[in-house]
């Protein structure tokens, strides 16, 4: 069955695995989280005294529950099979300083009689004609290889009992796996280790250690080999409390169930942002990947500049500054087109990705973001530094305003924000409304800086009534095309009249109208007579 959610997400700065509820990897992404995807699945199971295999992830007898440690990205996955009364704890982490996935294991009998252990590993690699993926067997696991890449997976505390290169899917059914191959041309094979016999009550504890590394680097393995998996269990503890500590701003006060609530979303925000974020260029992604095969979406493992500039404005609150300058600095910096565009979405590390069109409030936003960023640290030199980014993108911008009232257009079809129809949204517009603004704040903060040259003085005086002229010729566009006295609301495109959140952007980010215009509080009715949802009200904090 095809997985499309991460429940869960573990990693560090290189290393990202998603897990669902279950407990299931289902993706692992190396060197950054939106490239390179290694898995088609992985899966473990067990095999109890003579029964076939028995799904850790998937069995009508078992039983989950899952969360993190607290204060960490370290999960937990407790998985109880009711039928042999046999406790399974998993713990899933990744070593902050080394691309090895550790999943530690406490097995518990809680059944009347001893129980025959075996564990099954089923490891499906994806594979390209090019970079194919091959098998060997190794005393203590298996080691999957392509020219590029490379993942083993093996375990200190267990002994190998068994395994199978070819033929894996007819035989792990069984439990049962037998091959006298120790190398083969597969990327589809299955290993098993002997857990032994666990007797009424008795306990027994144990790790697995997945590995990955890129095949110019020097193997590890040896090195990966002593791991001491209690030891780097409570370093990573520290690693991701410490990280915690160092960016919490606000401790609401009280224990109350709802404060204790909204500590807890606040708490794995601020955990979950290092996940997303590419530490050598600042791009951020969007999401873990979804839909690998464009069954349902367009994928969204990817960097939008929007999303991205959503996201630094949270990075600023909870002490990421540095995170989001890079962003803008070098992100930014290298993904700009040479007419002062961003095209739809990114790689996080700057390549560009699949994209079916542009979304001229990518560039806005960018420009917003970054006198955003600078409301927040006041810092001069960040502006400077990005000056000639940001003017190249409002010349981009001026163009496209220029071109709004012309019979034919030329430049301003664009996808709304939704990426669903082309044409001249609220949205956009809005977002250009306020790229302008941000840039003449921008012109006000360096005016000392700039009067120093007289030419760029001129120029610089000249720039600020173009956009002043924009902003009128927006205000008025939106004004006269894009409010439906019909449906008494602003509405979401020319082209497209449907009543839609977005449209709010007007007053909140960008603020083209003040909240308590008249057309403005008939819009808010409006999407509160469509599409708002009434439910019990919540407690104040």
């Amino acid at each position: 069955m095809k997985t499309y959610l991460n429940d869960a997400i573990i990693g560090n700065k290189e290393l990202k695995v998603g897990i669902t509820s279950k407990g299931e990897i289902v993706r692992i992404c190396y060197p950054n989280i939106d490239f390179r995807q290694y898995i088609d699945f992985q899966r473990i199971g067990v095999k109890i005294n003579d029964s076939g295999i028995i799904y850790l992830h998937n069995d009508v007898n078992n039983i989950y529950t899952q969360e993190y440690i607290e204060d960490t990205n370290i999960l937990k996955t407790e998985i109880k099979n009711t039928y042999f009364n046999l406790k399974m704890e998993q713990t899933d982490f990744v070593l902050p300083t080394n691309n090895a996935i550790i999943r530690k294991y406490v097995f518990t009998n809680e059944h009347e009689i001893p129980l025959n252990i075996d564990l099954l590993i089923h490891s499906k690699m994806l594979t390209e004609q090019s970079n194919f993926v091959g098998g060997k067997v190794l005393e203590d696991g298996l080691w999957q290889y392509s020219h590029d890449y490379n993942m083993c997976i093996i375990s200190r505390d267990l002994h190998l009992k068994s395994h199978k290169l070819h033929g894996v899917e007819d035989a792990i059914e069984t439990g049962i796996l037998g091959d006298k191959d120790y190398i083969g041309m597969t990327n589809n094979s299955g290993i098993s280790y002997e857990i032994g016999i666990l007797n009424p009550k008795e306990t027994k504890e144990f790790s697995i250690i997945i590995y990955l590394y890129e095949t110019k680097e020097k193997n590890k393995l040896e090195e990966i080999r002593k791991i001491d998996v209690k030891k780097e269990l409570q370093n990573t503890k520290k690693y991701w409390k410490n990280y915690l500590k160092s960016h919490i701003v606000h401790e609401l006060e009280g224990n109350n169930s709802y404060k204790q609530r909204i500590m807890k979303i606040y708490k794995r925000t601020i955990l979950l942002y290092p996940l997303l974020t590419n530490t050598q260029t600042g791009g951020i992604a969007a999401a873990m990947e979804m839909d690998e095969d464009f069954t349902k979406s367009g994928r969204y493992s990817y960097c939008w500049p929007r999303d991205a500039v959503y996201i630094t404005k949270a990075q600023d609150l909870i002490k990421m500054e540095k995170e989001t300058e890079k962003f803008y600095k070098i992100f930014c910096k290298n993904t700009q087109s040479k007419n002062g565009m961003w095209e739809q979405r990114y790689f996080t590390d700057g390549i560009l990705a699949p994209c079916w069109g542009y979304q001229v409030d990518e560039t806005a936003s960018v420009i917003y973001g970054v006198y955003d960023h600078y409301q927040r640290t006041k810092d001069k030199k960040f502006l400077k530094d990005n000056l000639k980014m940001l003017e190249k993108a409002i010349k981009f911008l001026e163009n496209y305003v220029e071109d709004l009232n012309k019979e034919t257009h030329e430049i301003q079809v664009s996808y709304d924000l939704w990426e669903m129809h082309e044409g001249i949204s609220t949205y956009s517009l809005s977002a250009i409304f306020s790229a302008f603004e941000s840039m003449l704040k921008i012109y006000s903060e360096l005016e000392g800086d700039l009067s120093e040259n007289r030419l760029k003085q001129e120029s610089t005086t000249k720039q600020k009534d173009l956009l002043k002229e924009g902003q009128e010729t927006i205000k008025e566009y939106i004004k006269q095309n894009l409010y439906s006295e019909e449906r008494n609301s602003f509405i979401r495109s020319k082209e497209d009249k449907s009543i839609d959140m977005s449209v709010l952007g007007l007053v909140t980010p960008f603020e083209v109208f003040s909240p308590n215009e008249k057309k403005i509080t008939n819009t808010i009715d409006t999407i509160n007579l469509t599409l708002r949802t009434y439910t019990r009200r919540l407690p104040k904090i």
